[in-house]
């Protein structure tokens, strides 16, 4: 038995191609995702860390009363 290649693809070849082709711009597809949504975390990490930073800042520039650890708890008064 000889067998021949012929100049012309299979279907199977033709269709496994296909899946291929679409796979690979599926995955250029998530990877631009993926790296889209990294960038948007890293701008909301940037804005938390200024409002943290500013609030610290803010903080240390007028230090409130703090407390002096008596806290002022009202007695139970149990009914007979």
């Amino acid at each position: 038995m000889t067998s021949r290649k012929t100049s012309e693809p299979s279907p199977e070849s033709v269709a496994r191609a296909n899946r291929q082709r679409l796979a690979q711009e599926e995955g250029v597809r998530a990877m631009a995702d993926v790296a889209r949504d990294a960038v948007a975390i890293r701008k909301n990490m940037d804005r938390l860390r200024a409002l943290r930073q500013a609030r610290e800042a803010e903080q240390a520039a007028s230090p409130q009363a703090l407390p002096d650890g008596q806290d002022k708890k009202k007695k139970r008064v149990r009914k007979p």
